[in-house]
């Protein structure tokens, strides 16, 4: 799927960055940089004069030439956790004179929410419909799973994804995993790794048992990569999409 160009745009949301318990900036003049590629995704940048005097310190160069500071605050530091735009110039020119955190290192705040792994996209839409087509999924000659109740959640730039309920799979063919995921829209997830025959799929599937308040329908339902199994709906072979998650990292 085609990558949407970058976009910067003034967000009404009182954003504030935390390092532990202590503030280290607060600002109702963020700007939203929506962006999509390696290493690139939605972020906020804050005004530098809406960073707490004192939380910026040891000035360097970053590894794409952009200028990073540690982060302290209450006796705690964050090396490199605070950077500015390495080129504010062309759509990227309203971030200068502007610094954005580190989503890893630093935890952020829309008003008083958490937000984890990255900043929301307006305009993406998370969707999430009932649906009685049959869905199979099938791996090494075998059929993992077998529904005709499929939840199917519709993200923009993304494939579809259908969540089937447990009782419609071999979960004796699924393997517990220790990998866990974040995602701001749906919630944190577990994953399984597949063993069909001869077959192993590493993280296959995943499932969130305690999705964001926006997500509750996909609560407790397992779906499987459609780039690494294979899927038929309705009886006809959907084709393998190419995404970052083809292969299992």
């Amino acid at each position: 799927m085609e990558t949407p160009a970058p976009v910067v745009e003034a967000t009404p949301r009182r954003i504030r960055v935390r390092l532990g318990d202590r503030l280290v900036a607060d600002s109702s003049r963020a700007l939203l940089l929506i962006q999509y590629g390696e290493h690139r995704l939605p972020t906020y940048y804050l005004p530098a004069g809406d960073v707490l005097a004192g939380a910026l310190a040891e000035e360097a160069p970053g590894p794409r030439g952009e200028r990073t500071w540690t982060v302290r605050a209450g006796g705690r530091q964050a090396a490199g956790a605070a950077r500015a735009h390495p080129d504010p110039s062309g759509v990227f020119a309203p971030l200068a004179g502007h610094i954005t955190f580190s989503w890893r290192q630093l935890e952020w705040y829309e008003e008083d929410e958490r937000v984890f792994v990255h900043a929301r996209d307006p305009y993406k839409r998370v969707d999430t419909l009932r649906s009685s087509r049959r869905v199979q999924v099938s791996a090494g000659g075998q059929v993992v799973a077998d529904s005709i109740r499929p939840l199917l959640l519709f993200e923009t730039h993304l494939p579809t994804r259908y969540y089937l309920p447990f009782e419609d799979v071999r979960t004796g063919l699924l393997e517990a995993s220790d990998t866990v995921t974040a995602c701001p829209y749906k919630g944190q997830a577990r994953y399984w790794s597949l063993r069909a025959g001869d077959t192993f799929v590493r993280d296959a599937a995943w499932s969130y048992p305690d999705p964001v308040p926006e997500n509750p329908k996909i609560r407790g339902l397992v779906c499987f990569f459609n780039e690494r199994v294979d899927l038929d709906v309705d009886g006809v072979r959907l084709q393998r999409p190419i995404t970052a998650w083809s292969v299992a990292e």
